[in-house]
């Protein structure tokens, strides 16, 4: 596929209409269809933008939090189901490469949810579906952890792209697998945390991950974020009203794109609703890295080696049946 080395691209901080996939989806592709019009080329999305975050596992006791795990499951989506589709054809009718978070459910279990990020192309086809690795925290309580199968960079009419969500973008060899693959775009996608510990700057935490995996590997990478909305915030705070002073807490969302250097493109958003547009020229990816290669002159691979298991984890293989012994005892008089 021909890659355009210069382009726009989009990415969007906003809250999705919480466990509700139809408006979602709805929301989504408005919002695809906006930044299109736009000149947009490539969209990054926040986590689990379809269609919520558990914010439930990091204010509640996990017994009391069980009936909202039941609520992100029916507004989970299947990647074949019609919800997928429509992102798709959208995608397609505006000529645009999309990457959104969702929680994704599975055909063979009631009740195993993934964090996934769908990668869909301009030509409307879905070309990859990440699984966060590890879940972070509390969010062990509602997802199972992905494998390596799904640790790819894709290859787009804009660059080659990867992606990872929110907290795995802290693990150095998962980045530098993605960047082994010749990853000229990242995109790491967020939620809003402002439940976290109170001495971590969420919105701080993100740019210092996207700085060092731009500035190391001389790439672009889009971060896009979500935020906290007044429809989430009373989803909770009858019952817990604590959680609405935790919950308009300051510097919890970051959402911009940092180029080669591990400098801002443009301004960035904190906190706010909005979404954030800038042109990027992947030449500028190529100078960075005569002084820092770490896939070429700055590295040593004679000394260092990174194994990945690509494998797809699969919950039931059927194997060959195999010739089997007699083993039957026969007893003679």
């Amino acid at each position: 596929m021909e890659n355009n080395r210069t382009f726009k691209a989009a990415v969007v901080q906003t809250s999705s209409v919480f466990l509700n996939t139809e408006a979602t989806i709805d929301k989504a592709c408005s919002i695809i269809r906006e930044v299109s019009s736009k000149g947009a080329k490539l969209v990054a999305f926040p986590e689990v933008f379809i269609s919520g975050y558990p914010y439930w596992s990091w204010i509640m006791n996990p017994i009391d939090a069980s009936e909202w795990f039941k609520k992100l499951y029916y507004s989970a989506i299947e990647l074949e189901g019609p919800e997928v589709k429509k992102l798709l054809q959208t995608a397609k009718e505006c000529d645009i490469n999309v990457v959104i978070g969702c929680n994704e459910k599975v055909p063979y279990s009631a009740g195993t949810l993934f964090n996934t990020n769908l990668i869909i192309s301009n030509e409307g086809n879905l070309i990859g579906a990440h699984r966060k690795l590890v879940p972070t925290w509390a969010e062990k309580m509602s997802w199972a952890g992905g494998d390596g199968s799904s640790l790819k960079v894709y290859n787009t009419n804009v660059g080659a792209l990867g992606t990872l969500a929110c907290g795995e973008n802290t693990n150095s060899l998962a980045r530098f697998a993605l960047l082994s693959q010749g990853e000229q775009l990242h995109v790491a996608n967020y939620i809003s945390l402002p439940v976290s510990p109170t001495d971590y700057n969420m919105a701080d935490a993100i740019r210092i991950r996207a700085a060092a995996h731009s500035f190391e590997g001389k790439i672009f990478t889009l971060v896009s974020c979500s935020t906290i909305s007044e429809e989430i915030i009373q989803y909770f705070d009858k019952k817990y009203p604590e959680v609405r002073e935790k919950f308009l807490r300051k510097n919890s969302a970051f959402t911009g794109i940092i180029g080669p250097n591990g400098e801002n493109v443009v301004e960035p958003l904190i906190d706010d609703e909005g979404i954030v547009y800038a042109d990027i020229d992947l030449d500028k990816c190529i100078e960075p890295k005569q002084m820092h290669d770490i896939l070429g002159h700055y590295n040593r691979f004679d000394i260092f080696t990174l194994k990945v298991n690509i494998k797809k984890n699969n919950h039931f293989e059927k194997e060959p049946a195999a010739e089997q012994e007699n083993t039957t005892i026969e007893f003679k008089n």
